[in-house]
């Protein structure tokens, strides 16, 4: 993928909520080493969410919307005899997590025109609530699985 994010064992809690979620993703929000800037946006987004649903907990719709957004099975491109199937597989913990990262980074740097704290806030609340383009994102990808669950045979 090219980016390289913090690894695991190094990887440490974030100041405000002391999670390692929370640290992650900053990590890959952030652009040319600049972690002040890409904490300044989560933690603006998290009081915005704050705001919008004050009975929820921030970090908690944070997590609950990443855990949304999750796929649990994804199609693989797997050639048998000259011709390339796309093959559904199970989905690892651990790629489960980065690509629900990745498809929320996607969707609010894709959406153009406001702050990028107000988009995250945006997307994370829509992925709280089952909706948004990384949650149709997850849709697409098990919706092609379930498409090609003939070719399963071939996931070995």
């Amino acid at each position: 993928m090219g980016r390289i994010t913090a690894s695991r064992k190094q990887l440490k809690p974030d100041p405000v909520y002391g999670s390692l979620l929370a640290s992650k993703f900053i990590n890959c929000l952030m652009y040319d080493g600049k972690k002040s800037t890409a904490q300044a946006v989560f933690y603006d987004a998290m009081d915005l969410i704050k705001e919008r649903l004050p009975e929820a907990e921030p970090i908690e719709v944070f997590q609950q919307a990443l855990e949304n957004v999750k796929p649990s099975i994804e199609v693989r491109s797997k050639r048998v005899g000259g011709a390339a199937y796309q093959v559904p597989m199970q989905v690892n913990r651990v790629r489960q997590q980065s690509l629900a990262i990745r498809w929320v980074l996607i969707a609010i740097r894709e959406k153009k025109g406001r702050a990028t704290a107000q988009k995250l806030a945006d997307e994370l609340v829509a992925a709280y609530n089952r909706e948004g383009a990384a949650v149709s994102r997850r849709e697409n990808v098990h919706r092609m699985a379930d498409a090609n669950k003939a070719f399963a045979h071939f996931g070995w």
